[in-house]
């Protein structure tokens, strides 16, 4: 369950608002802090959204991709002869008819459409086919006959610092080394740690699918579930040697995205067979495509070693961080960064030595994946206040709280904490939220045993944990990235319309934007235009960017039509736009001199606006570092309560507690269910979730072979507090929800188990044998 869209079959129970929202107070019907549902949800539950799957158009072509069986090898020869001779193949396109750029990637331009000399993971595109039957094009991709020289893969990270070079820029993709405080602080107490996470999957709901159509301009049109269009529109065009605006990239049904979406590796094949052969082609990838061809989160290793005086508080935190790209950079740079960064957690630290690298392997490709960088050290750093804890003999709650960040604390990496940090309140929020109650001891049927229903285990070989994390992200892009959106709000005929590049992936910014007209004009109908390339950028759907700049962006858009829509009835009366205000289709003035609706005054004329959100900028981390690198950040606290079968080593999540720092509650019921669908994808990652690999060969690329949580594994979520302590830089003072409790979900497990079994727990997923009680053990 990963899209936010997604909801758990346990039950979620959601805290009253805010002190100081009204938590008796009716919420609105419109408008900002309204559960206005989303507009597609009809279209989703009757099976009429337009997905990229279903797509058609005249004298359509079908397109498969030959992939390599191999993790590593030098192509000696490729062979097209028989699969172009095949009755009703029209093409057949390898590494020599790329007309343009034969590499892309979004961060750095490393990774070929079509392997040319070396395939570098299992999987790797060699060769794509377009003919008139699908059947036909994977028969054809089959009969292509490629001769390789199979090679040593090296799928250790360790040891891509002194192997051979797997890329002409290197394996080192980056190294960040933080220094902060005194090197030779010491603590009077210290506890080291070696901790491993997992290949997490993204897993979308609907494997990748597109549709090329050539254009009669020599351009083409790519039809596809892209979550950054403009991007991808540049990388095709560059592929292609063509001119961007030769290209258009329109942006169909996106049934659930949490970054898995970015990587354009099978539309740019999909645009060269168009070109070829004139004639739309669409691929239906199949999950096995899926699985071998998108990236994934990053497996990562990390050492740890904190310093603490005798009552706990932190002195300096020593780390190590390395996290695997796989074969190529993609997203793995700015991974990195965010996991050095937050790699002490919402903890004040006085000093601090991290040393972060990426390097590349033969392992399948890594990428953007919610969370990425945080959820790794997360799961670490609570590790250590775990193992804190049981040294210094006090309760892992009360721990944290002695340590935990405020609003004016410093990062590690020099930065000051501006935001609100309601950390404190959120871990006391949680600890003081009752506990479920404990399983009968007979009849067996009456509970659930780990495992499942009617579990292999005994009842009296249970055991039950309770564990407690804590976890940040940052909003935006980091490092300098210049973030920026463009929206347009057009009114006319009593119904506006909002066109912006915004990419609906599950987070809720198509409902957003109907509530922010709905808020700023008092028009009940709004529309939100599909997207296209056609249309001002306005980035990638992540980090909850959309929510913060496309939203602002929309705003701002609002406001400048409510100016013209108020500014003649201002001028008609001598007063100020400022004293009108627009509520529930209707304009008044502070005095009640001017009452009007809105159509009325609209009298029939179309208003019109555009406008930019671009936040304040950000700066690289510098060689120390250091440096004011994150617009914003969002912090959770959560609480697990599991119950561990001690023999079988199998664990059942009873409840999780979650209190989030969200800044402003914008749609009550759609944030509730991006919390749970948060959580829910972070128990994945803790106990089912891992794409297994041998020697760099992908193993049961499949969903059987790769165990996603299903009803029997969400537990009960309670959403028991909400703090909305607004961001004043942000555009309605919002912050992004859904990536957060990703983070700390995994490591709350990972703490309930070690309470319940007194292991230490340090791999994600949790294997059996890590949850086996240490006398057992």
């Amino acid at each position: 369950m990963t899209s936010d869209a997604a909801t758990a079959t346990g039950t979620t129970h959601t805290a009253p608002r805010a002190e100081g929202t009204g938590p008796d107070q009716e919420p609105p019907a419109h408008g900002l802090g309204a559960s206005l549902p989303p507009a597609d949800a009809r279209a989703k539950t009757e099976g009429t959204f337009p997905y990229a799957a279903d797509l058609w158009a005249e004298g359509l072509l079908w397109a498969a991709l030959l992939r390599s069986p191999h993790p590593h090898a030098r192509i000696l020869s490729i062979d097209t002869t028989a699969a172009a001779a095949m009755p009703g193949v029209r093409a057949v396109v390898t590494h020599e008819d790329i007309p343009g750029d034969s590499a892309y990637g979004r961060r750095v331009v490393d990774r070929p459409v079509f392997a040319a000399d070396l395939v570098r993971h299992h999987g790797e595109a060699i060769a794509a086919v377009a003919a008139d039957h699908p059947d036909t094009a994977r028969l054809a991709a089959a009969a292509i006959t490629v001769e390789y020289e199979v090679l040593e893969p090296v799928t250790d990270p360790e040891k891509a610092f002194v192997a051979e070079p797997l890329h002409p820029d290197g394996n080192l993709i980056r190294h960040i080394p933080l220094r902060y405080g005194d090197p030779d602080a010491v603590g009077e107490v210290i506890v080291e740690g070696l901790y491993r996470i997992g290949r997490q999957d993204p897993a979308p709901i609907g494997a990748e699918a597109g549709l090329a159509v050539p254009r009669p301009d020599g351009g083409v049109e790519l039809y596809t579930a892209s979550t950054d269009p403009h991007t991808d529109r540049d990388l095709a065009a560059a592929c292609f040697g063509l001119e961007p605006d030769r290209v258009k990239v329109v942006v169909t049904g996106v049934p659930g995205a949490t970054g898995d979406r970015e990587d354009p590796g099978f539309q740019i094949p999909l645009g060269l067979l168009a070109l070829r052969t004139g004639c739309p082609v669409k691929l239906a990838a199949t999950r096995e495509e899926s699985f071998l061809g998108h990236a994934h989160r990053h497996p990562t290793l990390l050492r740890y070693r904190h310093h603490a005086d005798a009552e706990g508080r932190l002195v300096k935190v020593e780390a190590q961080i390395l996290l695997d790209a796989g074969a190529y950079a993609d997203s793995s740079s700015e991974s990195l960064a965010a996991a050095v960064a937050f790699a002490c957690g919402p903890y004040v630290v006085p000093h601090a030595f991290i040393e972060g690298w990426v390097v590349r392997t033969n392992n399948p490709p890594s990428g953007h994946v919610r969370g990425e960088g945080a959820m790794q050290v997360c799961a670490a750093y609570e590790g250590q206040m775990d193992k804190l804890a049981a040294k210094l003999g006090v309760d892992p709650a009360e721990l944290r709280l002695r340590n935990v960040l405020a609003t004016g604390d410093i990062l590690p990496t020099g930065q000051t904490v501006t935001c609100p940090a309601p950390v404190a309140e959120l871990l006391e929020a949680v600890r003081e939220f009752p506990l479920p109650a404990l399983p009968k001891d007979a009849p067996e049927d009456d509970w659930l045993l780990p495992g499942g229903p009617e579990g292999a285990g005994e009842p009296g070989a249970v055991r039950r944990g309770v564990g407690y994390a804590l976890g940040m992200v940052h909003m935006l892009g980091a490092e300098g990235a210049d973030e920026v959106s463009t929206a347009t709000v057009r009114v006319h005929d009593g119904a506006a319309t909002v066109i912006c590049a915004a990419v609906e992936t599950g987070q809720g910014f198509s409902t957003l934007a109907r509530q922010i007209v709905q808020e700023t004009l008092g028009i009940d109908e709004v529309h939100v235009a599909a997207v296209d390339t056609d249309q001002p950028p306005a980035g990638p759907a992540t980090h909850g960017r959309h929510t913060w700049v496309s939203g602002g962006a929309v705003e701002r858009a609002a406001k400048m039509v409510r100016t013209q829509l108020l500014q003649p009835l201002a001028h008609q009366f001598g007063m100020s736009t400022e004293l009108l205000q627009i509520a529930d289709g209707k304009i008044t003035s502070y005095d009640g001199v001017l009452s009007t609706t809105v159509t009325e005054a609209m009298d029939g004329k179309e208003l019109w606006a555009t406008a930019q959100c671009r936040p304040h900028p950000t700066e690289p981390l510098d060689g120390a570092g250091q440096g004011d690198a994150f617009v914003g950040l969002a912090f959770c606290a959560v609480r697990a309560v599991v119950d561990v079968d001690i023999e079988l080593g199998s664990v059942r999540v009873v409840e999780m507690a979650v209190a989030q720092d969200v800044g402003r509650v914008l749609n009550p019921s759609q944030l509730a269910v991006r919390i749970e669908a948060g959580v829910t994808q972070g128990i994945g990652a803790a106990l089912t979730e891992n794409l297994r690999t041998a020697r760099g060969l992908i193993r049961h690329p499949d969903l059987t072979g790769y165990a996603l949580p299903t009803s029997l594994d969400a537990p009960d979520i309670h959403i028991v507090k909400l703090v909305e302590e607004r961001d004043v830089v942000a555009p309605f003072g919002a912050k992004a929800a859904s990536a957060v409790p990703v983070v700390t979900s995994p490591a709350a497990v990972a703490a309930a188990v070690r309470a319940a079994t007194g292991r230490p727990v340090n791999r994600l997923p949790i294997r059996p044998q890590s949850a086996v009680a240490a006398h057992k053990a």
